[in-house]
């Protein structure tokens, strides 16, 4: 994802998970599993990969709990003891490398939506909100997930996943950071290391329970298995809500309070807290009946009552009574006190791409481009869209192999948006793939030449440089990467675009060494030691690339040999 000031490489918390599994069945059986044992976590490991966004949060919850499962019973446990108070629960290197694997797990599964102007659109919103926070010394890394559920969750280390259904749902971008302020007071208020305490508590029956359910879902085989298994889940998953539902209500109101007055101190408005808990409220009674209308998992974990809402409110009047929340005010604090700014010059709270954000999510988060094209055509039917939403469907229209009706699309928002990098970017493909390749690229080198190290900026030009697949348009990609190789070396779509570009350029040795970094850090280890291994065997490598190869196949090893002690293999892996 990027831009976090915690770089953990998350491949480690991929094996921690899958170990944690495995200590489920020795816990029940007392020792090491029989071989029937094995297969069955093998089973449930290809199961997970499988399961619908109903497990998302789920799987999020088990992150946090499953490394405690294995302390209860005496001293088999083969995972430490990791304390008893919230203060003494786990250091913060070891909260960042919790966190950093509950991401790598999710998107090892497929759950992430990793888009650069999404990302860095999401990342500009909660690192403002974080620095605002009542401990801004803290790390925080902010992802979005494909899921249209209503969600979002914190977990440890200041990882804050959100769904696209969370963003579609809101109408402006105060209440997306009314739901991210409230979970930064989760994490600074240390209300996730006090769930690990009640997970150490309650979760291993009721892991044990879904484990078991799946298991004898996926044996039963054809059609309704999938169904099984997300039936199990749900049950299992509503249970375990239940749980920290008793628990945490005070928790929920202390996260309501603070993180009101993180958002007033970050400029959004605090209104739009009890603004966007209405609006789920209404959801909530406009949607009852079967599955596909349940109530939203975010209600699960963060119920919202008439109290709570009159309560948001209530706190929100007084903090504009008492100016907490105010316009901004015309004096500079880097100028000296008798000059002062014109108001018109000073920039709102919010980033000013809510809109785009919202529509491009739509796009991304759909089934398919035809679906996406399918939505706004509805849409049409009942209003006009509007400059946003005409991106949006010009973009669905791009994803669908259709790029000459997207510039049609694109033309009128762009002239009312000339400067804008979103429009920009989205012309620029759709020139690409319509064949307008010099109109393409001179737009491109323009806005690369403005903002050299944007990352969506570099990453879009590079991977449509990659798609016309000639040595000349690799080696120009090459060379605008590397601007972000500082930054990026944990991202991995920046390396599989540098791959590519590399393997275009005729330079296989850094395409070798990019494409195995993408499959760790996409957690999949073992994958990249063979790359990697294979590498070393060329003639051609000199001293400095068999040493960054050397080191990187003596970090990875140890991860990859543990692997297999635990009996957890990589089927893909061709051994011979």
């Amino acid at each position: 994802m990027g831009r976090s000031a915690v770089h953990f490489h998350p491949f480690g918390g991929t094996l921690r998970t899958r170990f944690w599994f495995q200590a489920c069945l020795d816990e029940l059986t007392g020792g090491s599993p029989a071989p029937c044992e094995e297969a069955c976590v093998q089973t449930t490991l290809r199961s997970l990969r499988r399961l619908a966004p109903l497990a998302l949060a789920a799987l999020a919850t088990l992150a946090l709990a499953a490394p405690l499962l294995a302390q209860n019973n005496n001293n088999k446990s083969r995972l430490p003891d990791i304390g008893s108070s919230a203060g003494e629960v786990l250091g913060p290197s070891q909260q960042a490398e919790y966190g950093a694997m509950t991401l790598s797990q999710l998107r090892h599964y497929g759950y992430i939506l990793d888009d650069p102007l999404l990302e860095d659109w999401l990342q500009s919103v909660g690192h403002k909100l974080a620095a605002n926070s009542d401990k801004p010394r803290q790390s925080f890394t902010f992802f979005l997930m494909k899921d249209r559920q209503i969600n979002a969750f914190a977990t440890l280390g200041g990882y804050v996943g959100t769904n696209a259904g969370l963003v579609l749902a809101a109408t402006r971008e105060d209440q997306v950071a009314s739901v991210l302020a409230h979970e930064i007071a989760h994490v600074t208020q240390d209300h996730v290391l006090r769930g690990v305490e009640r997970a150490q508590r309650d979760s291993v029956p009721i892991l044990l329970a879904m484990l078991g359910a799946i298991l004898v879902a996926q044996q039963a085989g054809g059609n309704s298995s999938d169904d099984a298994s997300m039936a199990a889940l749900s049950a299992g998953q509503a249970l375990m809500y239940q749980r920290q539902i008793d628990y945490t209500r005070d928790n929920e109101a202390e996260a309501d309070r603070v993180g009101m007055s993180t958002l007033s101190r970050s400029g959004y408005d605090p209104k739009a807290m009890a603004e966007f808990f209405t609006t789920l409220q209404g959801w909530v009674r406009a949607n009852q009946g079967g599955s596909r209308e349940r109530t939203p998992d975010y209600l699960q974990t963060h119920p919202i009552t008439v109290t709570r809402i009159s309560e948001a409110k209530e706190r929100a009047a007084t903090m504009k009574a008492t100016n907490n929340f105010a316009a901004p005010t015309t004096a500079n604090p880097m100028l000296p006190g008798n000059i002062r700014l014109p108001e018109a010059s000073l920039a709102a709270a919010g980033t000013g791409q809510f809109a785009w954000a919202k529509e491009r999510m739509r796009v991304l988060s759909a089934n398919t481009p035809a679906e996406a094209v399918r939505e706004y055509e509805q849409m049409r039917l009942k209003a006009p869209l509007d400059d946003a939403q005409q991106y949006g469907l010009a973009l669905a229209r791009l994803q669908g192999n259709q790029p000459s009706a997207a510039i049609s699309d694109l033309d009128e928002v762009l002239k009312k948006h000339p400067n804008d990098t979103w429009i920009q970017l989205a012309m620029g493909e759709a020139e690409a793939r319509a064949g307008k390749k010099a109109e393409s690229d001179a737009r491109f080198q323009r806005l690369v030449d403005r903002m050299p190290r944007n990352r969506a900026v570099v990453l879009t030009y590079a991977q449509v440089l990659g798609e016309r697949g000639d040595a000349a348009s690799g080696k120009k990609a090459q060379a605008i990467l590397r601007g972000l190789a500082s930054t990026s070396s944990d991202d991995p779509v920046y390396q599989e675009t540098f791959a590519r570009a590399s393997d275009l350029a005729g330079d296989p040795i850094r395409a070798g060494e990019a494409h195995a970094e993408a499959e760790y850090l996409n957690g999949r280890p073992e994958r990249a030691l063979v790359q990697l291994e294979n590498l070393k065997k060329r003639s051609d490598l000199d001293y400095y690339a068999r040493a960054r190869i050397d080191a990187r196949i003596a970090q990875i090893t140890p991860t990859v040999l543990e692997l297999h002690r635990q009996g957890v293999k990589d089927d893909k892996v061709d051994r011979n």
